[in-house]
């Protein structure tokens, strides 16, 4: 099981930015792909952008299109969610998920993103 460790969340004015980080324990290769959700207090998580390892083709969630970047380093084995223009609704746990080739997956713990207005 591949393990994952957020990191980069924190506290922001609306239209400011941060980036997340998401290690994981494995050559990110060896995984389908690599993506971002977030769940904000109340609602469901959903997804928000997506990476594949092959090719590193990548897609977002129409809610997050043209302000959010999602990208990896491979020799560090990390994914990155790169936030801009950040809007209060913005305020989430955003979770790494690392999808399997047999379609499983792993998660990390989350990290707090809060957007003040």
């Amino acid at each position: 099981q591949v393990q994952l460790v957020e990191s980069g969340g924190g506290l922001v004015q609306a239209g400011g930015s941060l980036r997340l980080s998401c290690a994981a324990s494995t050559n990110i290769f060896r995984l389908n792909s690599m993506a971002w959700y977030r769940q904000a207090p109340g609602k469901q998580r959903e997804w928000v952008a997506r990476i594949i390892s092959v090719g590193g083709r990548t897609s977002y969630a129409d809610s997050v299109k043209g302000r959010f970047t999602i990208s990896r380093d491979v020799a560090k084995n990390t994914v990155y969610l790169q936030m801009n223009s950040l809007r209060p609704e913005d305020t989430a746990v955003y979770f790494c998920q690392a999808r399997y080739n047999d379609g499983g997956d792993a998660w990390g713990q989350g990290t707090q993103v809060t957007v003040s207005s």
